[in-house]
């Protein structure tokens, strides 16, 4: 029969390998006509057209640029500058729904609708596909308020809230990161992410972004900072920002103190209070233009703050209390001296411009890619936490990549895929996470004891029983019968099944025992495996009673016998 050994060894090759966690490459372009930014390809339909986007934290869909948002008065590259289109017409998979709101960014008033269908959705340039999922939601748009198109991290379903549609409502549409969940694509719902920039690297630094888990190459462990998504869904990435500080002023760029401010990729610039975009405007002489609505910046000024280089340093902690742990994450110039395109400027068509914009109240506070640029970020939807820190710009580390393989909560993994490492947990340390295993591993010590216990107690008992002269288990057979029973250790909830397992309903064939052998049924009532109270050893049964006699002889009983000379 098969030791405990052997027993955990099969257990342990019939787990399932998860599979790692997706380092999705960048498309080498530059895109967007508030940045630039750097984007993924990505393709859609069977047929693929492949279009360029950029990784939206709050976004819960793709959204793709429609031919029809490139009007012939707008410049002849429209098509290019927004990372390419996609002709519904042209798929031959694409199943049309209706017209929608798509679901973002409407307390910036960027609220959009767009036509919205299912296809398949691919990740990767053709003939070097990562990732792939079949009917997914995807928004077509024709607004500029998302120039370019977008794959959308957070893992939430879209629901479609016509009347005529409750059942679908209620069932939501799954989300593209949940479908490649679904088919194993990945490990968990999860993703590391930072926006790349021109300024590092010697001008190449992409963006980098994981699916699955998380790239530890691109930050310091020791500078993170981890908390637990906000109650509010729609702006789950809140955190307080303690402080803003410049070396080119004494004076705050936060002045009315610290705010609960909202991390989201989807938009490009920073949301902050009126004072704060006033005290940028006084620290780097920064002029509001009321018809764009942004802070441009003419060639003469541009120069002089490339030349001064000041750097603006954002203090971020989990809350506003003066005990919490806090980082700081510094940015030089660089990473806002960026350029304002059409159609967001007319007259000229081209500006250097400032990414601050002011927020009306607080359900603006927003830091978008802008920040993403020397911030890297992962969060982990299973435990519903995410972590913050600033980039490690070690070119050689870089280059390596650390891919970290993020495992789903209820999961376990006989082997992480390649180059993935499989955690549990995200840096910084989850203490739920840490809770919810000892309490575990304490229930499981606890039943093994238990267990231990009542088979000993039997062993003690059939001793017993064999000492005063019983026939139950006084053959050879039935002591062989009986330490196969020892050596066999009883299968106990946590070790006979996976967690996420079938129930056990049986016991396998070396605990099927003859009752009559021992003494005891393997299962004597229904739903109840053997214990000390239920089937102890008892004496055999039969119509014929056995009766003690007087002394160490035993008398001769009436019919029928029981035969005492089986075991010569």
């Amino acid at each position: 029969m098969p030791s405990l050994r052997s027993r955990r060894s099969i257990r342990k090759r019939e787990e399932k390998t998860l599979p790692a966690a997706l380092s999705i490459g960048a498309a080498q372009n530059w895109d967007g006509n508030d940045g630039p930014w750097s984007s993924f390809p990505v393709q859609i339909g069977v047929q693929p057209q492949t279009v360029r986007v950029l990784p939206g934290t709050s976004a819960t869909s793709v959204f793709t640029v429609s031919p029809a948002a490139c009007p012939d008065y707008y410049p002849e590259n429209c098509p290019q500058q927004r990372g390419n289109t996609f002709d519904v017409s042209k798929s031959n998979t694409w199943t049309p729904n209706s017209i929608y709101n798509v679901g973002i960014e409407q307390n910036l008033g960027l609220d959009t609708d767009g036509t919205a269908g299912y296809d398949s959705v691919t990740i990767g340039w053709p003939g070097a596909v990562q990732a792939k999922a079949d009917h997914n939601v995807v928004f077509n748009l024709e607004s500029p308020n998302f120039w370019v198109g977008m794959f959308g991290l957070n893992p939430r379903p879209t629901n479609f809230t016509t009347a005529a549609s409750i059942t679908e409502f209620n069932n939501g549409q799954v989300s593209f990161m949940q479908s490649l969940v679904n088919n194993r694509t990945i490990p968990s719902l999860s993703w590391g992410y930072t926006a790349g920039n021109q300024y590092r690297l010697n001008g190449n630094n992409l963006g980098s972004l994981t699916l699955g888990g998380y790239d530890a190459s691109r930050f310091n462990a020791a500078q993170t900072l981890s908390l637990p998504f906000n109650s509010d869904i729609s702006r789950d990435l809140l955190l307080n920002l303690r402080s803003i500080s410049t070396d080119s002023s004494a004076s705050s760029l936060l002045p009315d103190g610290n705010i609960q401010i909202f991390l989201d990729s989807s938009v490009s610039q920073l949301w902050l209070p009126q004072s704060a975009c006033d005290a940028f405007a006084q620290a780097f002489n920064l002029t509001y233009d009321e018809s764009a609505s942004f802070y441009l910046v003419n060639q003469t000024l541009r120069e002089r703050l490339q030349a001064v280089n000041p750097n603006v340093t954002f203090t971020l902690a989990a809350d506003d209390t003066a005990t919490s742990r806090a980082i700081e994450i510094v940015f030089p110039y660089a990473a806002f001296d960026l350029t304002l395109e059409f159609p967001n400027i007319m007259d000229p068509n081209s500006s250097a411009y400032f990414p601050l914009k002011i927020a009306n109240n607080a359900t603006q506070y927003t830091l978008g890619r802008t920040f993403f640029q020397e911030a890297y970020v992962f969060a982990d939807y299973d435990r519903q936490n995410f972590t913050v820190a600033p980039c490690d710009w070690n070119a050689s580390r870089i280059a390596q990549q650390e891919i970290k393989s993020i495992i789903r909560a209820n999961e376990t993994s006989s082997g992480d895929g390649g180059s993935s490492s499989n955690t549990g947990a995200i840096a910084g340390g989850v203490v739920g996470g840490v809770v919810a295993i000892v309490a575990i591993a304490g229930l499981i010590l606890f039943f093994m004891r238990r267990k231990k216990k009542a088979e000993n107690q039997r062993i003690a008992e059939l001793d017993a029983k064999s000492a005063a002269g019983g026939t139950a288990g006084s053959t050879p057979e039935d002591k062989s019968c009986a330490s196969d029973a020892e050596a066999r250790p009883i299968i106990s909830g946590p070790m006979g099944g996976e967690l996420e397992g079938q129930e056990i309903h049986q016991l396998d064939s070396p605990h099927k025992i003859d009752p009559n052998k021992i003494g005891y049924s393997e299962m004597e009532n229904p739903h109840e495996f053997y214990s000390p109270v239920k089937g102890v050893p008892a004496e055999m049964r039969g119509q014929t009673p056995i009766y003690e006699m007087a002394g160490s002889d035993v008398g001769e009983l009436p019919a029928p016998r029981v035969n005492m000379t089986e075991s010569k």
